[in-house]
């Protein structure tokens, strides 16, 4: 009950008329207590995110105002952390909506439980949150802060029965050295936080004046990406994959950009453009068109049929119509499946473990071979590796650049995937001495610049026809030590 209504008669008691006045007195009042109610409730959804209950972008400004001009009368630094929480899209994809609302509470929930009373914690859109920190004694307690966070973000999150592992990239801008007012902050942490991303997600950067530029460069170059697409500038190029004798067993395709001004791309940098502006699932459809259309073309020139690998990103396997698309790809080139193999990350292991495997166990069904890409960099259980229909097991190339320090764990690797009836396949292969040690021990296949670096169709064509093994003194990239 909000109040009362009341008349008192001193004597006798209400006729129908005050009966009358009364209830239409009530009724007022009830319509102007649910206009007050609807329009405090207005007030707070513009102020406060609905699903996390923090404050929205219209409050972080507010709040971020107040404490930049406490600043200039305190004389102490104000930092601004912008968190952008890494995969959060394909929790979305795969797990649906209400598995993400209920993430981004959790979320916000640990953040808020390592910060101080006077901090804001905000919710700014979509997967991407903020954190304002008046009254800093230095810069480097905003760096503190976001390693904290970013600590507390590694732990997996149990949503609806289901352990999720995440991370994030922060952004961090200080007051006064890096904007004299919040709009200026707010864009020198969006900066910061791109860096940050481009640098391999799950780390923070401080804004420093030379990333403005870097920050253009990077927006020229996802827009010439875009265009990439529409003018033919991206080609594949072909790996190949050798058995314990140096025989050509299968390639690999791997995506290559020219760009027309600045000329070759490095994957490394064009790759994670394209998959945090969205472009790696057109990309991705591109690069397994052109690979099943070039496995067609060897084999209608009457060479040997040889499995040609793609990889395939976490945005497009969540993709609901990627079996299908895989399925009308094959149909569409007239490709035998067996000739077709998809490698995929760790990082798909990190989410519905049951629904990957179903849609894996679809994929082989087609008759595609599966493999696990990059195996030992992620987060790979042995619990999740048997529930899994993977075929290959790739040994990432991290290991093997190192194997002198690595023999224990590249050993285990390939015990751990031959007992689980998987063949095993070592990437960045480049030296005898790495060669040897690998065959030692019974790893299946190689591929490397020891046997051959990417190259052009042409070049696969003239290695298949020639038909001799791969390794050390035919190629003048490898290295002999």
């Amino acid at each position: 009950m909000i109040g009362a209504f009341a008349i008192y008669f001193r004597e006798g008691g209400a006729d129908d008329v005050d009966k009358t006045v009364l209830e239409m007195v009530c009724r007022k009042a009830a319509i102007a207590i649910e206009q007050r109610n609807l329009a405090d409730q207005l007030a707070h959804q513009a102020r406060y995110d609905t699903i996390t209950g923090l404050p929205n972008r219209v409050m972080l400004d507010d709040r971020l105002q107040q404490a930049v001009a406490r600043s200039r009368r305190d004389e102490l630094p104000v930092g601004l952390l912008l968190i952008d929480i890494d995969r959060f899209k394909v929790v979305n994809d795969t797990l649906g909506h209400k598995a993400g609302d209920l993430l981004l509470l959790r979320i916000a929930q640990r953040l808020g439980v390592a910060l101080r009373e006077a901090d804001t914690l905000s919710r700014i859109e979509g997967d991407e949150f903020a954190v304002v920190l008046p009254g800093m004694g230095d810069s480097e307690s905003a760096a503190r802060v976001a390693g904290r966070l970013l600590e507390l973000l590694k732990e997996p999150f149990m949503i609806e029965g289901r352990e999720l592992f995440i991370g994030a990239s922060v952004g961090i801008s200080i007051f006064p050295q890096d904007g004299s007012d919040s709009v200026t902050l707010q864009k020198t942490a969006d900066t910061a936080l791109h860096m940050a991303k481009s640098a391999g997600r799950g780390q923070f950067r401080m804004f420093a004046p030379e990333m403005n530029a870097a920050a253009l460069e990077r927006l020229q170059m996802e827009t010439s990406l875009r265009r990439a697409l529409e003018s033919k500038e991206l080609a594949a190029s072909y790996q190949p994959k050798v058995d314990r004798e140096g025989k050509m067993v299968g390639v690999e395709a791997l995506l290559r950009w020219t760009h027309p001004t600045l000329g070759p791309v490095s994957p490394a940098k064009f790759i994670p453009l394209a998959e945090e502006c969205g472009l790696i699932v057109p990309m991705g459809i591109w690069v397994l068109n052109e690979a099943c259309h070039q496995a067609k073309a060897w084999q209608k020139a009457g060479l040997r049929p040889v499995p040609v690998a793609v990889n395939v990103s976490m945005l497009q396997f969540a993709q609901p119509n990627f079996v299908n698309f895989v399925a009308e790809t094959l149909r569409q080139h007239e490709l035998d499946a067996r000739w077709l193999e998809l490698e995929v990350t760790e990082s798909l292991l990190l989410h519905d473990a049951a629904a990957t495997a179903a849609k894996l166990e679809a994929i082989r069904d087609l008759g595609v071979a599966v493999a696990l890409d990059d195996f030992g960099t992620g987060y790979s259980s042995l619990a999740y590796l048997q529930k899994l229909p993977i075929d290959t097991l790739k040994i990432d190339r991290s290991f093997v650049s190192a194997i002198q320090e690595q023999t224990t764990v590249i050993r285990a690797i390939l015990s751990l995937a031959h007992s689980l009836g998987m063949k095993v396949i070592a990437e960045g292969v480049e030296t005898v001495a790495q060669r040897e040690f690998l065959l030692s021990i019974g790893c299946n296949e190689m591929q490397g610049y020891f046997f051959s670096k990417p190259v052009a169709p042409d070049e696969i064509e003239e290695l298949m026809r020639a038909d001799q093994p791969l390794g050390g003194a035919l190629l003048p990239w490898a290295k002999s030590a």
